[in-house]
């Protein structure tokens, strides 16, 4: 199989989602300093998703690959969040 698409990613764009993930990575470090209670885990769940999908789609190049291999990621990627919600839900019982 070939790959068909041929493309050209420019130093701009890696240095600003390079920006935008220290960026994220500073909010994640900020927002631990405050005491949200049990939402402080979603909250750095939720930054630690976004920059994962940063790193995926444009250092992995998924966003210029083949349609097949953004599914296989997106099942993996779905399967990971079931067993977070499961884990964490089964933590919240506990306490």
């Amino acid at each position: 199989m070939e790959h068909k698409n041929n493309h050209i990613v420019g130093y701009g764009t890696y240095i600003f989602v390079w920006l935008t993930l220290v960026t994220l990575t500073a909010l994640t470090v900020t927002v631990a300093s405050f005491d949200l209670g049990g939402f402080s885990i979603v909250v750095a769940l939720i930054i630690a998703s976004v920059k994962a999908l940063l790193v995926m789609l444009i250092f992995m190049h998924l966003k210029f690959d083949d349609k097949i291999f953004r599914i296989f990621v997106a099942v993996a990627f779905l399967t990971l969040m079931i067993f977070i919600v499961l884990t964490f839900s089964d933590y919240s019982f506990i306490r």
